[in-house]
């Protein structure tokens, strides 16, 4: 065998052990939907954040699957803003959210009720209430509270529900505002399992987590609030 031939030959092996060596991570990776699934969420986030969004169970064939069931692995407590749409930032889609979105991400009654039914039903084992920089309910609870006047219609209602919760911190230190996003989620994570025998049933029994998180609308990334 003349040299040249023996180096293809050998160039040749070694590059389909590269290739074997590169197909062996992918196919011992973990089926998607086995996850846990918070760190489902943190995965998507982070595939969002650096542009590679797979657009995960987004497929017309999905769609058929989740259409005569759903069973949600995760329920969400969001605001009611256009830039925080959690099937897009977390990477995932049809039948993986039970998602609620209201301003200032609150737990009101009909919301509470909303949350027992996906626990109760499905069998939903996270919830994540979900603040966001910048949150427009919160700027405008903070703008009633230091000029001393009301708020439109039944935007009063939002700010009514946001003050008690707000209120202590404004004239402290640093950006009110910001400080508030993290007051409020931490509040309404105490929320759920105070005003729900249900949901703190399901917590006590080890069967549902509770987390809070704020989304930042400059990166992308969602951060976990211990």
């Amino acid at each position: 065998m003349d040299l040249s031939r023996r180096s293809l030959l050998i160039s040749g092996a070694v590059a389909g052990a590269g290739l074997l060596g590169a197909a062996t991570p992918a196919a011992a990776a973990p089926n998607e939907h086995e996850r846990d699934p918070l760190e489902r969420l943190l995965a998507g986030n982070r595939r969002f954040i650096s542009g590679r969004a797979r657009h995960l169970d987004q497929s017309l064939d999905r769609l058929h699957e989740v259409a005569t069931g759903q069973h949600p692995f995760a329920v969400t407590i969001g605001c009611a803003d256009s830039r925080v749409p959690p099937e897009v930032l977390f990477d995932q889609g049809l039948g993986d959210i039970f998602d609620n979105r209201v301003a200032g991400n609150i737990v009101d009654d009909l919301l509470l009720g909303s949350i027992e039914f996906a626990v109760e039903e499905f069998g939903s084992p996270l919830i994540v209430v979900l603040g966001h920089e910048r949150c427009g309910a919160i700027t405008a609870t903070v703008d009633a509270i230091e000029s001393g006047g009301t708020a439109p219609g039944h935007i009063g209602a939002i700010v009514d529900a946001l003050r008690p919760i707000v209120e202590p911190l404004v004239g402290g230190p640093g950006d009110v505002v910001e400080r508030g996003v993290r007051a409020n989620v931490v509040a309404q994570v105490a929320a759920l399992t105070a005003r729900s025998e249900l949901i703190a049933g399901h917590v006590a029994a080890g069967e549902l987590r509770i987390v809070g998180a704020r989304y930042d609308l400059d990166t992308g990334k969602v951060t976990l609030l211990r």
